[in-house]
């Protein structure tokens, strides 16, 4: 039951082990702690001077033979004192060491992760994974490409407007290629709207390209959507995007 708790609080089961049994002595050799734990000799040797660095074992002199003393169980509060600082110090230098991780794993390729979603409530999920704090924090423009009449079929307004909000909180842009029978939706100060063709250009998905994502979400026939995590594909349908932008302002 100790060994477990002190493994949990960041001891290895050795040094849990070895802890233990120097709890017993008033001062043991590495013979006597071999012997009462089982644990080879080689390799007490280095469990007590990590034990030691813990400040939870001190070494002393008895009889000229070196020997080991356990300190005090309530050194274990300091040990797990210790313990939060590192890991508030840690957490802080997350923020940095994150982006500098993700460069890395661009750099070696990534494996694109693809998910499938059914029905109204799976679009709704796939939306949401796409307003994710993390996407939402890094990049400042979405690329959008919708036909405004089924999605007005499909959703409540508060449910639209629910998204659009996220993007305003977040001071994220979007750039828009749309199809609507019923009128036209003026740029404003979020984003850049360009109405398409309908007859010549007709729409039935609902496409967001968002830092490496890419959701498409088919609407007519069937509800059901696909969420793409890669740089790679969300760079290509970027390019994709822009081109059909620029050439529909021209």
């Amino acid at each position: 039951m100790f060994e477990k708790y002190l493994e949990q609080i960041g001891l290895s089961n050795k040094e849990a082990e070895v802890y233990i049994a120097l709890l017993q002595y008033d001062s043991a050799s590495v013979v006597e702690l071999a012997q009462k734990t089982k644990v080879n000799r080689t390799t007490i040797y280095p469990v007590l001077e990590t034990l030691a660095k813990k400040g939870l074992v001190s070494e002393i002199q008895v009889d000229k033979k070196t020997h080991y003393q356990a300190e005090p169980p309530e050194r274990l509060e300091s040990f797990i004192e210790r313990q939060k600082v590192v890991l508030e110090e840690n957490s802080k230098r997350l923020t940095d060491i994150i982006p500098q991780l993700k460069s890395i794993q661009r750099e070696s390729g990534e494996r694109p992760v693809v998910k499938y979603f059914e029905g109204r409530d799976g679009i709704i999920s796939s939306i949401e994974e796409m307003y994710s704090p993390e996407i939402e924090r890094n990049e400042k423009e979405i690329y959008l490409i919708y036909p405004k009449d089924l999605l007005n079929e499909i959703f409540k307004p508060d449910e639209k407007n629910k998204y659009r909000s996220v993007r305003i909180k977040n001071k994220v842009r979007s750039k828009v290629l749309y199809t609507f029978k019923d009128g036209e939706i003026p740029s404003t100060e979020d984003g850049e709207r360009i109405k398409i063709d309908e007859k010549k250009y007709p729409i039935t998905c609902d496409i967001s390209i968002h830092g490496d994502y890419v959701r498409i979400n088919t609407l007519k026939d069937k509800l059901a959507g696909i969420s793409i995590k890669s740089k790679d594909f969300a760079e290509t349908m970027k390019s994709l995007f822009k081109l059909g932008f620029d050439n529909s302002k021209k």
